[in-house]
């Protein structure tokens, strides 16, 4: 609009000095601009935009400025609230928002007068601070100005502060999440494989078992030994070993440590830690 376009240069030069004569003059001949610096200057900027407005120039915040204008008609300052509200649906329709409530919108259409206004000095201060937005140059960030213009008016009124617009979020620097645990596998390891006829005769061999708790053991009616390992595994003590190797030990537990080890002839010898014996167990499980 040509209107709320000559507004923002006026404002800009500080139009309200320039409007301190016609002030002057309206509060002489009696106006009831008397007393009323701010809203003398609201009531000649709304015919001054009225007269000169060109639709075909139109911008939608301009058409919310001067819907915003109007309502300075309304007594009761929720109203009034609820109309700066409803002026605004211009903006917010042609940044593809959802509307403003109708009844918002409906006040601003047609805004009811009679009645002295409310809290004029709150509203000179909200509209005061919505026109000097003008100088935004981005239709979502005048949005945001424009809707914290209200901010006096709501906290008169006792409304909580209206919410801001989500920003975007900062690029951080990308952080690796932090490692996985192991997961401990669902049961006992995988069966060992035969070693060479000649492993574990000339050279130590690797054991495949190396300082695993004894979970519990048993001994059969020929004092031969089976032991349950923590990680599940179950080793049982060879027939020809029990006669000569007896297991020596009482009980199981955490102290009990054993660790077995391949052998010539694909055998595989255990010992528990503290002792010096050597036994001949095969896998069960």
């Amino acid at each position: 609009m040509i209107g709320l376009h000559l507004i923002r240069l006026l404002w800009e030069y500080d139009f309200v000095s320039i409007a301190d004569g016609a002030i002057q003059a309206a509060q002489n001949a009696g106006s009831p601009c008397k007393g009323k610096r701010m809203r003398c200057v609201w009531l000649l900027l709304v015919p001054l935009a009225a007269v000169l407005t060109t639709p075909a120039q139109a911008r939608p915040r301009d058409d919310a400025l001067a819907g915003a204008f109007r309502c300075a008609a309304i007594a009761e300052s929720r109203q009034w609230l609820d109309c700066y509200y409803g002026a605004v649906q211009p903006v917010r329709a042609g940044l593809g928002m959802p509307p403003a409530l109708a009844a918002q919108i409906k006040l601003a259409t047609a805004p009811p007068s009679g009645g002295q206004p409310h809290d004029e000095t709150v509203r000179d201060e909200v509209m005061s601070a919505a026109t000097g937005c003008i100088r935004i140059t981005g239709e979502r960030p005048w949005l945001d100005c424009y809707y914290a213009a209200a901010a006096p008016m709501r906290t008169l009124l006792g409304l909580s502060a209206p919410p801001l617009a989500p920003k975007p979020l900062s690029q951080l620097a990308y952080v690796a999440p932090p490692p996985a645990h192991p997961v401990a596998p669902a049961g006992p390891p995988p069966m060992p494989r035969n070693a060479g006829l000649l492993d574990g005769m000339f050279t130590d061999s690797k054991p495949i078992v190396r300082n695993v708790p004894m979970q519990s053991f048993s001994l059969d009616r020929k004092g031969a030994f089976t032991v349950t390992l923590a990680d599940g595994q179950v080793w049982t003590q060879t027939a020809e070993d029990e006669i000569y190797h007896p297991a020596r030990w009482r009980e199981a537990g955490a102290d009990k440590l054993v660790t077995i080890s391949p052998g010539p002839m694909h055998t595989f010898t255990m010992t528990v830690s503290g002792q010096s014996r050597i036994y001949k167990v095969r896998r069960q499980r």
